[in-house]
């Protein structure tokens, strides 16, 4: 897989994760502890992306 491949799927996975951690906030019962590790694996996701970002070479930037 290209890194511009991965990084689409990675933010495919972070969209998802933040449409569950709405799901989770909007319960009567907020699971406090599940909703700062959706946050937690959210962030993980970004910082990948941010990583391969800066690591493409001048190529597949066009």
């Amino acid at each position: 897989m290209s890194i511009e491949g991965h990084i689409v799927e990675l933010k495919r996975r972070r969209e998802a994760l933040e449409k569950e951690i709405k799901t989770h906030l909007a319960r009567p019962s907020v699971n406090s502890e599940e909703v700062a590790q959706l946050k937690r694996r959210k962030l993980h996701l970004k910082d990948e992306m941010e990583r391969l970002a800066q690591n493409k070479s001048p190529r597949e930037l066009n």
